[in-house]
């Protein structure tokens, strides 16, 4: 079972984490509507937040568990395919 991780934004309270897409990128969506997304990229300077679509972040997320299911990993593949589900 992996950790949950939030994220405060100013402007759109806590950001709920649905999964890394890469090096120092996140996928990150607004913590009760999920209808708001972001990329939360970290830097050295600091965090630098992107809003995208939901279309986009959908897209992402299908990239990502392509990538799991070639790396042959189950666990995070499974915990990932259960958020697409009830996100999307």
């Amino acid at each position: 079972m992996t950790s949950e991780t939030y994220l405060n934004h100013p402007t759109f309270g806590l950001l709920y984490r649905i999964c890394s897409l890469g090096e120092n990128r996140e996928l990150f969506t607004t913590l009760y509507a999920q209808r708001l997304f972001f990329i939360v990229i970290s830097k050295t300077e600091g965090v630098s937040i992107e809003p995208i679509t939901r279309s986009e972040s959908r897209l992402l997320v299908d990239r990502r568990l392509r990538e799991l299911r070639l790396l042959e990993s189950s666990t995070e593949y499974t915990e990932l395919q259960s958020v697409y589900k009830t996100t999307f």
